[in-house]
């Protein structure tokens, strides 16, 4: 039998058998009493209960008290009498997701499990995330020794020792949510609490303040029952708002007065509910030219960059891709059982000299279809896709000695970035050419062999991806 999502515990079988025809897109399983489901719980371990407050023998109001004490408990629906909002207070306070008092509509039910079962999914999301982070050095991909991220580095440990409000700049695919997520987890006082992120840009306008604010029931065409929107589900944490600069001028104005105020109000409701988030948002738009064009609001661009942290391209720190294609083999030869865990230095060659318009989500992708498609223990430029052979990191190519002697780099704003980009590349070749013979290519390059290894120590050319001399000889 299939591990059930859902644990229906009533003592009246026909409101169980409701239940159950009513979610029957769901797996299910039934109990008649607190004993009944503790057993059932440590059988199936269902994610989500509906849990029924008058019970023989314990009360569901004590199991839940008894629930919230274990350390992977499900969510839990109350379900309680008509006209006993005094323990529907009680039921939230303990713990459960929501509550449903009886009768209801089935539709309401569904909407209710629905959204529960979705906010677990965001917690079993987070607990994923954090394992993973804490378990490699950085924060996700978020790794690189470059001076650019050194200086990302510096501003996340500042920042998150705060509450300070922080936009996030760069391309698309550099990492701006894993920034986001790296200072929820370094706050002392945020990172117990939920981090939830929102796409601004996948969102219909006419759904966003729903989904930001949340609404009550009867509130537009569809509302079934009471929602809570990104604010609540973050309150005591971090709400991460990709790609603002999408965002509606209607929605802007809410979000600045819950910037101001700090409270936030359902949709179809007066009341106002004090939310304690921090809000770091994203964009790759260019904020000040919507704020001149009158498309952003200039009073919450200037609310939101309190702090800004700028992500660097990967043109620009192409010292990174040896250590993102090392993190990047490992973590695909563990996933999918494959040999291939290191790359020839040819390889990391072609991949250096790539202009990677999708930036570390597209290396992370080559990578990820070169290593599973590799016969042998190490990547070859062979294995590599097309376009990484046939792209151009620069329009006008530098000629170097030869008319045919053509190493393309990019052209980069930072004049030490640009010539530490020019000094990689050139030596990569010259290592390539002499089959990875330190020796040799510091005879090519004109220097001294210690000067050159010096060199490629600089650069982040480790000795994982050239051969030694003392190597080749044994």
């Amino acid at each position: 039998m299939p591990e059930p999502k859902i644990l229906i515990v009533d003592d009246e079988e026909a409101a169980r058998l409701g239940m159950r025809r009513a979610l029957r897109n769901y797996e299910a399983v039934e109990a008649g009493s607190v004993e009944e489901a503790r057993f059932l719980i440590a059988q199936y371990k269902p994610g989500l209960i509906l849990l029924d407050n008058n019970l023989p023998g314990t009360s569901g109001m004590d199991f839940l008290h008894e629930l919230a004490k274990q350390e992977s408990a499900p969510q839990v629906i109350m379900i309680t009498a008509h006209g006993t909002e005094r323990t529907a207070v009680e039921a939230i306070k303990a713990g459960a997701y929501d509550y449903l008092a009886k009768p209801f509509e089935l539709d309401e039910l569904r909407l209710v499990v629905k959204n529960a079962l979705e906010a677990r999914g965001l917690r079993a999301e987070n607990a994923r995330l954090k394992e993973e982070l804490a378990s490699i050095k950085g924060s996700g991909d978020l790794l690189g020794a470059s001076d650019g991220m050194q200086k990302v580095y510096d501003l996340i440990a500042k920042v998150a020792a705060t509450d300070i409000t922080v936009l996030i700049r760069g391309e698309s695919g550099t990492g701006k949510e894993l920034v986001a997520r790296a200072i929820h987890e370094k706050s002392a006082n945020r990172r117990q609490g939920e981090f939830i992120a929102m796409n601004c840009a996948a969102m219909p306008s006419e759904l966003i303040e729903s989904e930001l604010f949340g609404h009550e029931k009867g509130a537009f065409t569809g509302a079934a029952t009471q929602r809570k929107g990104k604010f609540e589900l973050a309150d005591g944490g971090t709400i991460f708002l990709d790609e603002i600069g999408d965002m509606s001028m209607n929605t802007q104005a809410k979000l600045l007065r819950v910037l101001e105020e700090r409270k936030i109000e359902r949709l179809g409701s007066s009341t106002s509910i004090p939310v304690d988030v921090r809000v770091i948002s994203a964009t790759n738009v260019d904020l000040e030219k919507a704020v001149e064009e009158g498309k952003f609001r200039s009073d919450l661009y200037y609310r939101l960059r309190v702090v800004q942290i700028n992500l660097p391209p990967l043109r620009e720190r192409a010292s990174d891709i040896p250590l993102l294609t090392e993190h990047f083999l490992k973590t695909y030869a563990t996933k999918y059982g494959l040999k291939c865990t290191g790359i020839d230095p040819s390889a990391l060659a072609k991949l250096s000299a790539y202009y990677w318009p999708g930036n570390i989500r597209e290396l992370r992708n080559v990578i990820e279809r070169s290593a599973v498609l590799a016969d042998g223990a190490s990547l070859q430029a062979g294995d590599l896709p097309d376009e990484i052979h046939r792209a151009s990191r620069h329009a006008e190519p530098v000629v170097l000695n030869h008319a045919d002697d053509i190493l393309p780099i990019p052209y980069l704003d930072d004049f030490r970035e640009a010539r530490k980009a020019f000094e990689r590349a050139y030596i990569e070749r010259c290592l390539v050419e002499t089959g990875g013979n330190v020796t040799r290519a510091a005879e090519k390059v004109g220097m001294h062999r210690q000067s050159l290894q010096q060199k490629l120590k600089d650069l982040g050319l480790t000795r994982r991806y050239v051969m030694s001399d003392d190597e080749e000889e044994n």
